[in-house]
């Protein structure tokens, strides 16, 4: 039974299709497992898109909201403020050792002017992306209080980066297939540069030295074209989440893309809403490198999708620039410390802290890289396995020597996602694509909560196995794999393609408007999801 047809009746839900919505129906969850109405029970390994840090169903994070609905279920941040606003700001902040020094919690509503002691929003729809727009904000104004006739309105990012779906974040990004169809709307203040992509960027006889030496010099350049008065910021994701697929940084990356922002003088920012809070293994991911941002964006696991919220954590040079400024952010917005997110979170980090859960995402992390490695190093299809801490990712190649990626009309990522949800498979995987130019390139992403155990991780490797061998069978039947020759692909009305074209469509594959993954094409799954795909329009 879909959500289009709850109990026989049509229903008024809409998320993404004008059609019946191909999702199941959920039932009831346990810690690691979804059950749906069909009697499914499915192992969560994506952790939702990887949100899930303590599991589903704790009782403690339950209690935590219902105690914070007996004392108070809303008040406005310009007339109020709760304990567990404060509280929670000053556990984030003691988790970055004294490198950041302050905690502002983003959402939407209302433009309003916050004094600056704490700064605390609650996110009540795109989370991560309101979060990394309240960063570049405050990117924005920490120049305009230093000098306030400042040039400095452009931002730099990265190729291959994910970084949201408003307006100005699908700028800031460059996820390819979900920002074409919004590009005449978006604004140009914004660039990309190389992304740190060893399996993707490293040139033949390359060292890892000089490779960074190479990034650093493109930074650099890029300041140098687009005027490094101008620039306010540098926007990273210390290890890349959907739209590369769980790629880390080389060692001393962090270290030189730092230093070209200090001999610019522009803001370090990091986007850690996929990747921090524990999820690659340490509390912060960057504390893996040692080099700690100006501004750090946090969420999903913040509240483990028990309330929604995200959050920024700014260093006092910022705060200081405002201190001595006007004395305030101008930015606010109506959930403002919405006192049920800030009282949810604050008991999920408790828990993490309590419970040592990020020892266990380094310990089971490190589980999940062997078996996977084991199972896979081998696989003539598998181009790269990589990841850190709970957060991996399996790239797959139609040649191994090449890195040649599968042409798009086969959606192996999305043939995985679905498969992996029948019957019999019973796992979530989180299908991306675009992995190896923006368009093309095939990957999923494992991301379970944190409190998995060691039968855990084996059982999640087990299934993952069963649905790979299972989507490589199927297209070797359908006589799929026989085009892919000497780089070309034989179309279905036998014309040979280049592996690189995109024949009806490559794009569409692509995932959905925020970090979720999508089933089959544009989220269509079931029966007919492959073949529907070839007659999806090209996306520019």
């Amino acid at each position: 039974m879909g959500l289009s047809d709850v109990d026989g009746h049509p229903s008024g839900y809409f998320y993404k299709h004008t059609d019946n919505e191909p999702y199941a129906l959920v039932k009831s969850c346990s810690p690691l497992y979804i059950e749906t109405v069909n009697g499914q029970r499915i192992l969560d390994a994506t952790g939702g898109a990887a949100v899930s840090a303590i599991g589903h169903r704790n009782t403690r994070v339950k209690e935590a909201i219902g105690s914070q609905l007996d004392e108070v279920e809303y008040c406005h941040s310009s007339f109020f403020k709760t304990t567990a606003a404060l509280q929670l700001a000053d556990l984030l902040v003691e988790s970055t050792d004294g490198a950041l020094t302050r905690a502002c919690f983003t959402a939407s509503g209302k433009l309003k002017k916050l004094r600056l002691h704490y700064c605390g929003l609650q996110a009540d729809d795109q989370l991560g992306s309101e979060a990394v727009e309240t960063a570049m904000k405050l990117a924005r104004q920490y120049f305009l209080e230093i000098d306030p006739n400042t040039r400095r309105h452009r931002f730099i990012a990265r190729q291959g980066s994910w970084h949201g779906c408003t307006i100005a974040t699908l700028a800031v990004g460059d996820f390819k297939v979900r920002k074409a169809p919004y590009t005449p709307i978006l604004p140009e203040n914004v660039s990309q540069v190389l992304p740190c992509h060893a399996y993707r960027g490293l040139k033949k006889n390359e060292s890892h030295e000089a490779y960074i030496a190479r990034l650093a010099q493109d930074l650099e350049d890029e300041f140098y074209r687009v005027g490094p008065e101008t620039v306010c910021a540098f926007i990273v994701e210390p290890v890349v989440g959907t739209a590369l697929g769980c790629v880390p940084p080389l060692p001393g990356y962090l270290e030189a893309m730092r230093a070209v922002c200090d001999r610019h003088g522009a803001l370090f920012i990091y986007d850690e809403i996929m990747c921090g809070l524990g999820r690659s293994g340490t509390r912060h991911a960057w504390q893996a490198e040692g080099t700690p941002p100006d501004i750090e964006i946090v969420g999903k696991t913040l509240g483990s999708g028990y309330a929604p919220i995200s959050a920024i954590l700014i260093n006092q040079k910022v705060i200081e620039a405002l201190r001595h400024g006007s004395g305030c952010f101008t930015h606010g917005q109506t959930f403002q410390n919405l006192p049920v997110s800030c009282a949810a979170a604050l008991e999920v980090q408790c828990i993490i802290q309590e419970e040592d859960l990020v020892t266990n995402v380094a310990r089971m992390g490190a589980l999940l890289s062997s078996l996977l490695h084991a199972r896979f190093d081998a696989h003539p299809y598998v181009g790269d396995i990589r990841g850190r801490g709970l957060f991996w990712c399996i790239e797959f190649v139609a040649d191994r020597a090449s890195k040649a990626p599968f042409p798009a009309v086969l959606n192996i990522a999305k043939r995985m996602a679905n498969r992996g949800l029948e019957p019999g498979y019973d796992i979530s995987l989180f299908a991306a694509t675009g992995s190896a130019d923006g368009w093309l390139g095939d990957h999923f992403l494992l991301c379970p909560p944190y409190i998995v155990s060691e039968s855990d991780v084996e059982e999640i490797v087990t299934r993952v196995v069963k649905v790979v061998e299972s989507v490589f069978e199927d297209v070797r039947r359908e006589g799929l794999m026989k085009g892919i020759v000497d780089g070309f692909f034989e179309g279905e009305k036998g014309e040979m393609l280049p592996n690189g074209a995109r024949p009806h469509d490559a794009s569409t594959n692509g995932n959905g408007p925020d970090d979720e993954p999508m089933n089959g094409i544009d989220g269509i799954s079931g029966p007919g999801a492959i073949e529907r795909s070839q007659d999806a329009p090209i996306a520019v």
